[in-house]
């Protein structure tokens, strides 16, 4: 049996390295007062999302009825197994959890299924908790609106390493302490990972250093945390390589955060030196010299992180989503439904598509003066919606 089933939490007192999320959940499924129906666990692999779904259900007697959403892109698929579940009354438990896991993987394009889910939200009478690793995708504007969002960080080295003692303990079994920290640190945070490879270890006669394998992709939190409390060295240079974000985006993430975890004569560095990253972004942008690109990474990552004048607070930091790439997400959505209609108004009157565009206005009058434009253009549901909106 895997030692991250035999293992895995019971009660809100053993989930480890979650105390902020686990009180959170508490007040969600006891005293649901005030709160949205349903919730989303978000955060790395391996950090108890799905795990701590389960320990709610059974700290509150409760049912859990548990769905993959890579099994419902559609509305079809949601209303043929969801529905039902969230209309039924457990028949074996005094209440009931629905459990949609790893949410990635529906799909804005799949056939209404994202849409579907909402409106399920909104009619449950049970409390719904959804797992995500990146909930930030534009595709999820409108769910995070509707649900309670929490955050799972990654388990820090010290508390994945508690976690393997006391299993060695049960399993009368012994791997070297030296083993264990270089465990606990490549697992970067991802408890689940350090147990499956613990024991694969723990199962051989002489362990070999089988964890250089690990080469798990760095996250953007991961990325801040390495250069906010870290010391500057050669190898955060390289800190961004491996965190799938234009430079752009990953700026815009550095700005937003640095007043919390710098302060005084640091922060004002820090700034300085975000400053010159913003210079070399114009130099490339105007000289078409991509050379520059280099120092973009430099200052932005050795740079900001020498900015401090001693090691910050070890401690967890809840690092925040810039405000600035919401809103430019919000504009390229709606820029994306207007130039969709455009499209298919230009064809359909023979004009070209920037006149569309420059007129939009005026079509938009002229399309919801008569429902049957609507029809005869084949507009979506999202595009009538935009359409139906004032007049910006």
């Amino acid at each position: 049996m895997q030692w991250t089933e035999k293992y895995r939490p019971n009660f809100f007192g053993d989930v480890r390295g979650q105390n902020l999320a686990v009180e959170r959940v508490k007040e969600f499924v006891k005293h649901r007062r005030g709160l949205k129906k349903a919730l989303i666990l978000h955060g790395p692999p391996g950090t108890g999302k799905t795990t701590l779904a389960h320990v709610a259900a059974k700290e509150t007697n409760s049912e859990i009825f548990e769905l993959n959403a890579s099994d419902l892109r559609n509305k079809e698929k949601l209303n043929e197994i969801l529905k039902p579940a969230i209309e039924q009354q457990s028949l074996i438990k005094e209440n009931k959890i629905i459990l949609v896991d790893e949410v990635d993987g529906i799909s804005a394009v799949d056939r209404g299924g994202l849409t579907q889910l909402i409106s399920l939200i909104e009619s449950t009478t049970y409390p719904i908790i959804i797992t995500a690793n990146d909930i930030w995708n534009k595709k999820f504007s409108a769910l995070r609106k509707k649900t309670e969002l929490i955050q799972l960080k990654e388990v820090d080295y010290k508390t994945i390493k508690d976690v393997m003692i006391f299993i060695l303990r049960r399993e009368k079994n012994f791997v070297d302490n030296d083993i264990l920290t270089n465990i606990a640190i490549k697992a970067k945070g991802d408890l689940r990972a350090a147990v499956n490879d613990l024991q694969i270890i723990a199962g051989m006669d002489e362990p070999a250093d089988i964890l250089d394998v690990r080469n798990k992709e760095t996250d953007i939190f991961g990325a801040l945390r390495l250069i906010f409390k870290g010391k500057p060295t050669n190898d955060l240079l390289k800190v961004f390589d491996s965190v799938k974000m234009p430079i752009d985006e990953i700026i815009l993430w550095v700005e937003e955060n640095i007043p919390t975890e710098y302060q005084g004569e640091s922060l004002a560095r820090a700034y300085d030196l975000l400053s010159k990253v913003d210079l070399f972004k114009g130099r490339i942008y105007k000289q078409q010299y991509w050379r520059f690109l280099l120092y973009e990474y430099i200052f932005l990552s050795y740079g900001i992180a020498s900015s401090k004048k001693e090691a910050n607070n070890l401690g967890f930091t809840s690092y925040k989503k810039p405000d600035r790439i919401l809103k430019i997400w919000l504009n390229n959505v709606r820029t994306a439904k207007k130039k969709s209609i455009a499209q298919k108004y230009s064809k359909y009157v023979h004009i070209g598509e920037k006149r569309a565009m420059k007129d939009f206005n005026m079509i938009k009058i002229i399309i919801n003066s008569n429902p049957q434009i609507k029809k005869e253009l084949r507009l979506s549901e999202e595009e009538v919606s935009y359409l139906e909106k004032p007049v910006s």
